[in-house]
């Protein structure tokens, strides 16, 4: 029995007041309400949103509740499909129908059943895939400091600008939990947002390693490589997993080779710096050089506040301006850590039914973090370096500015910009008697020369340990 459009309509407006009752307002607002239902034959019911992250999202994050529902209003065999409003009138949106699917093919309204590859089929220009992004990954979330600054920056002109500029690859590194994953998906966020056209995609160096042995067994590596080359903007994750994979990297050079010279973007994240990769072949570790590598290092002291006070509010409660402030003093430790210390601290507190206080805050967080036993200070820094350099300390604070000694202080300076809450007037002064200017040009030689010199880059991480181990 097929449903008249004001029967389907009305069921569609019950199904819209039970979903608000399990999401918050925002989220109900946000991912619902802007869905239109066109249409319901009695087994299909076929929903408008208004893009395609809608269907990633939503049944990525939705489906556990919305199929009761579904089921209940229109019946147990109802479907979903999903329609997404092109410029080009034949393409539509279906997701899968497997259940609970994560995973939806964006195909072209033509007869591709069975077809290995639709890129290569004549007459189909354009297909739409889905760029395995998540739309939680934006720049407006992803929290700026100076530990980030230069890759957000990089991340956002490449998104607004994709192939044109000299950041081509970008290739983004830095340790665990730091933030990779999030600026370079929220580049393909953006991307979508400012160039619906172009083709954008996000893929794991391990899964692309998986696809690549997969096609490799069937016999379509040309396929395999077809594919790659016409994306538009490829985001590649964890490449240093393509160490020792020699076919692997083959192939992948070829992409490579083809986007650049196609003027396609690319985006890539390591662990390490280009020339800390091991195992991989020159001619890549060449072309990872070619465009910008911006590093990502541990969020300093005004980073950490912006984090932990963005966390607070994501969480819907309330902590202190105290707790904030001995959060950050205290806890040496990525922003994943920093956001997961923050979230064991709220639920136990809610658990516990008590207010969150920082003497709570020590003795339910001991067991998750390493807090600092005392607070650093920008006379103890200058010890730690004295001791480290081998350097008289009544000599770094005399007048002599030797080049052993000006490097000493440079370096007291950027490790107390890192590590102490003082300005930059009272490191300058407690360091020689300089001005903040002068602690500003400091700090950026120093972060100059950690990223050229890994040497000098060793020395540094090695006093730093000692400045925070006592």
């Amino acid at each position: 029995m097929v449903v008249t459009t004001q029967t389907y309509s009305d069921i569609w407006q019950n199904c819209l007041s039970r979903i608000k009752e399990q999401t918050s307002e925002e989220e109900f607002v946000k991912w619902f309400k802007p869905i239109v239902p066109l249409d319901f034959d009695g087994t299909t019911l076929r929903l408008r949103v208004p893009n395609e992250s809608y269907v990633y999202h939503i049944e990525k994050n939705y489906i556990p509740f919305l199929k009761p529902i579904i089921h209940q209003l229109f019946g147990l065999k109802t479907k979903l499909r999903y329609a997404v409003p092109k410029t080009e009138p034949q393409t539509s949106v279906v997701a899968s129908e497997k259940e609970n699917a994560t995973i939806h093919k964006f195909i072209a309204q033509t007869d591709t059943t069975n077809i290995k590859n639709p890129f290569i089929i004549p007459g189909i220009k354009k297909i739409v895939i889905d760029p395995q992004l998540n739309p939680n990954y934006t720049f407006d979330s992803f929290i700026e400091g100076e530990c980030n600054r230069l890759a957000r920056s990089a991340g956002l002109a490449v998104a607004v600008n994709p192939g044109k500029t000299p950041f081509n690859p970008l290739y983004i590194y830095g340790d665990s939990g730091l933030g990779k994953t999030h600026i370079i998906q929220a580049v393909g966020m953006e991307v979508r947002q400012r160039h619906p056209e172009l083709q954008v995609l996000y893929v794991s160096m391990n899964k692309f390693q998986s696809q690549f042995q997969n096609a490799a067994i069937k016999g379509e590596l040309n396929d395999f490589i077809h594919f790659y080359q016409m994306i538009d903007v490829l985001i590649i994750d964890d490449i240093q997993e393509l160490a020792g994979k020699e076919k692997t990297q083959n192939a992948f050079f070829n992409i490579f080779n083809h986007l650049q010279l196609a003027g396609k973007q690319l985006v890539i994240t390591s662990d390490k710096p280009p020339v800390e990769l091991k195992d991989i072949e020159q001619r890549l570790l060449t072309r990872f050089k070619w465009g910008l590598s911006a590093q990502l290092q541990q969020p300093d002291y005004e980073t950490k506040i912006k984090i932990i006070r963005n966390k607070v509010a994501r969480l819907g409660t309330e902590v202190s301006d105290d707790v904030i402030d001995f959060l950050a003093n205290n806890i040496n430790a990525n922003v994943r850590e920093i956001e997961g210390a923050l979230s064991s601290l709220v639920a136990n507190a809610s658990f516990l039914n008590k207010k969150i206080t920082v003497a709570l805050t020590k003795e339910i967080l001991k067991v998750y973090v390493q807090f600092n036993q005392k607070e650093i200070t920008i006379d103890h820094i200058q010890k730690v370096v004295c001791q480290y350099l081998n350097l008289d300390e009544e000599k770094f604070r005399s007048p002599k500015r030797t080049r052993e000694i000006a490097q000493a202080r440079q370096i007291a300076m950027y490790l107390s910009k890192q590590h102490t809450k003082a300005p930059l007037t009272t490191i300058g002064a407690a360091i020689g008697g300089k001005n903040h200017a002068t602690v500003l040009h400091a700090c950026k030689a120093i972060s100059n020369l950690i990223e050229t010199d890994k040497a000098f880059r060793a020395q540094i991480e090695e006093i730093e340990k000692r400045v925070l181990a006592k």
